[in-house]
């Protein structure tokens, strides 16, 4: 798949998914929906940041790291981009069931830390 190709394909997908988000956040009454609607919201929640995340992300490397390779600028923004939106995410959800406190946050922060710094560990199989 081309650069080129793979940029629209991401963008496309990113589009529909904040259609979808944007549909189910004016449609669904969160005092009166069940579980599926939460499911639903936090789903294109989740995939809507995840696409707008990778493009940014993706964009970001592309320009400031034109050494690195478009392959591994796509890797790296996607990892990131899933931790952040699974963050994200996260936190709405905490906030919603009125769980949110520091010590949470603080819980929180300090697992993508290290869900990170294991994801991104020096190996002697990786590339």
């Amino acid at each position: 798949m081309t650069l080129k190709r793979y940029l629209l394909v991401i963008s496309a997908a990113t589009a529909a998914c904040a259609t979808i988000f944007l549909y189910i956040a004016s449609s669904i009454n969160p005092e009166s929906t069940n579980w599926l609607g939460f499911l639903f919201f936090y789903g294109s929640l989740f995939l809507t940041l995840f696409g707008l995340a990778a493009l940014l992300g993706f964009l970001v490397r592309f320009v400031a790291l034109r050494y690195e390779l478009a392959f591994y600028s796509v890797r790296n923004a996607y990892r990131q981009a899933s931790l952040f939106s699974f963050f994200v995410t996260t936190l709405l959800w905490l906030l919603s069931e009125s769980l949110f406190t520091w010590l949470n946050l603080i819980i929180l922060i300090t697992l993508f830390i290290i869900v990170e710094a294991i994801l991104t560990r020096p190996s002697k199989n990786r590339p």
